[in-house]
């Protein structure tokens, strides 16, 4: 099974430029609990999730941090034709659980833990990402 096959393909993403108070009132409007940063041609520039937003912007007291100062960078990221076996691979060597999707350097779609778990994919290799996901690993 490919990526492609079990990734949610409509997906919004947040500007660099966009206020930590934007991006978390879409998160809720949204009910996600992560958040892709894209340039004006839709390139992926980092990820924000909730956490990130409690940790580097509500618990520092800043109110006037923009996505782009609070945002993972360098993020491991998935394409539609990938390995569905691959991709659970990559949920647990780098402990997220939250894979952006991308063709052609633009955001296609997004992979959870939860889709490959949903949809009774893989079960053993979900179970020992969140199990390596689960680790103390200090701030990321």
């Amino acid at each position: 099974m490919l990526v492609k096959d079990i990734m949610t393909s409509c997906v919004s993403c947040v500007k660099p430029d966009s206020t930590v108070s934007q991006v978390a009132k879409q998160m809720k409007q949204e009910n996600i609990g992560s958040i892709p940063v894209c340039n004006d041609s839709g390139r992926v520039l980092g990820i924000i999730t909730d956490r990130d937003i409690v940790l580097r912007s509500v618990a520092e007291g800043d109110n006037s941090l923009k996505a782009q100062d609070i945002m993972s960078q360098n993020i491991t990221c998935a394409t539609p034709s990938m390995n569905a076996h691959d991709a659970a691979l990559l949920f647990s060597n780098h402990q997220i659980r939250r894979l952006p999707v991308i063709s052609n350097d633009r955001l296609v779609g997004i992979l959870s833990l939860g889709d490959i778990a949903q949809k009774n994919i893989l079960v053993d290799e979900a179970g020992d990402a969140l199990s390596a996901i689960s680790k103390p690993n200090g701030l990321r």
